[in-house]
């Protein structure tokens, strides 16, 4: 007698937002590479974050950020390292995130070994984007913003549309609010980046 198995099938589970999931840094990272399409994000407690698509306007505002980063990027390879969205990194909080654009400085990237390279990276980024979509909620965004500096990010920026605002964070330093800025200037941590806010706004 021939016996056949067949694969199980797949179901899909809805969890009201009263009940979280909580996960280990090894199950997140097999949910991870057995769901590359979805942008998943673990919180220092271990909750699992699953941040849905983004729509057109959203994508479109956040190509033209991490364009011109990834540009910066190019003429000033012996600084740093940058990532897009896909990038996920291990914050020393215990924390997964997927900063939107990020950039890590040379002397760190470097420090690191070649299998840390490949996976999560083993630190929070010096430098993080996170652009707010119509779905994403303010005051989420600014705890995430003010983890990734409690955790050593030394400039991020919280880009608004909906406000047509950007909120600046820096190290042991008051949150600074700028309203329709024109662009944002990468300081002392990206120097000479400027990013254009033009295609933001629009």
């Amino acid at each position: 007698m021939v016996q056949i198995f067949t694969e199980p099938e797949t179901i899909s589970i809805e969890l009201p937002n009263a009940i979280g999931l909580f996960v280990t840094p090894e199950q997140f990272e097999a949910l991870a590479l057995a769901n590359p399409d979805l942008r998943l994000e673990r919180s220092a407690q271990g909750e699992l974050i699953v941040n849905p698509p983004t729509g057109g306007e959203s994508s479109s505002r956040n190509l033209s950020i991490s364009g011109q980063l990834g540009n910066w990027c190019e003429t000033h390879e012996h600084l740093g390292e940058g990532f897009d969205s896909s990038g996920g990194f291990i914050l020393p909080n215990g924390a997964i995130r997927s900063p939107d654009a990020s950039w890590v400085s040379r002397t760190r990237w470097e420090a690191l070994t070649p299998k840390q390279r490949k996976g999560f990276v083993p630190l929070c980024p010096d430098f993080v984007v996170e652009l707010r979509s119509a779905s994403d909620s303010l005051s989420t965004l600014q705890t995430k913003m003010r983890e990734y500096i409690d955790n050593g990010a030394r400039l991020g920026w919280l880009i608004d549309p909906q406000n047509r605002q950007v909120e600046i964070y820096r190290q042991q330093a008051e949150v600074e609010i700028l309203i329709n800025p024109a662009e944002l200037s990468g300081e002392d941590v990206l120097p000479g980046f400027v990013l254009n806010l033009r295609r933001v706004w629009r």
